[in-house]
């Protein structure tokens, strides 16, 4: 298990506990987490997952794949730092990881 801290566009914060392997997708979904909306359930096909890595943890998160990036082509204010969240999977080094949703997934 490890943490998760989702902070919204309007500064409210959301932590989560998620088990090792999950999404941050789908424990923002599964948890209610506001502005999460995982519309394809995962499979980077919509965006509508779209965060922005906080930057102390991207070395941590890794880059995104090509597949990735392209999907991040469409989300409204996409960065270096936006990653979709049905990409990243909890792992040990990941407890602790604090996110960014944007203002909009649409």
């Amino acid at each position: 298990m490890g943490r998760v801290t989702y902070i919204a566009h309007d500064g409210a914060r959301h932590t989560i506990e998620l088990a090792e392997g999950e999404s941050l997708m789908r424990g923002a979904v599964d948890n209610q987490v506001p502005g999460i909306d995982g519309d394809c359930g995962g499979c980077a096909a919509c965006g509508t997952c779209h965060i922005h890595v906080a930057a102390d943890w991207l070395g941590k998160v890794g880059p995104a794949s090509d597949a990735e990036r392209e999907m991040l082509q469409f989300a409204d204010g996409a960065a270096e730092d936006s990653r979709l969240a049905c990409q990243i999977r909890m792992r040990d080094e990941l407890d602790g990881i604090v996110v960014h949703t944007p203002e909009s997934q649409h």
